[in-house]
């Protein structure tokens, strides 16, 4: 393969772009959030406990709501996810997580639209969060989904 400058040049600014993002604030926040939810002990425990109660909830699942603990696993499983959900250090990173996903969307969206407006761009839930009248279902009730 030939190397042409004008493709050493384009591989000088994927690396300068690729340099920014990790130098970006959510980049060093959500590194951040991540090494204090690796360190807390009390998340690292909720964290092992959910793991433990999804297997539970996936072999009960294999027979629905014919297997005798259905009920049971299922309303466990929702409290432990919540616990761990509302646990703060959780939250941070989940917080941390959205903020640089966020940021690379708008980066790939504006790669993508340099070169035609036409690309269509995945972003992150955006076909729930784009619907229109704000009912979150992606058009599911009727409404008019972009």
């Amino acid at each position: 393969m030939l190397a042409t400058t004008e493709c050493i040049h384009l591989l000088d600014q994927t690396d300068e772009l690729a340099n920014m993002i990790i130098d970006s604030e959510q980049m060093v926040n959500y590194i951040e959030n991540k090494r204090k939810l690796k360190q807390n002990i009390e998340a690292q425990a909720l964290i092992k406990q959910f793991e433990i109660k999804k297997e539970q909830y996936e072999d009960v699942q294999r027979f629905g709501r014919y297997h005798p603990d259905f009920s049971q696993i299922t309303k466990e499983m929702r409290m432990v996810k919540r616990e761990v959900d509302m646990h703060e250090a959780v939250a941070q990173f989940k917080v941390a997580e959205r903020e640089l996903q966020a940021l690379l969307d708008d980066i790939s969206e504006k790669i993508a639209h340099s070169i035609s407006k036409q690309i269509i761009v995945p972003r992150d839930g955006a076909l729930f969060t784009d619907s229109g009248c704000g009912c979150g279902s992606g058009g599911g009730c009727g409404c008019k989904a972009s």
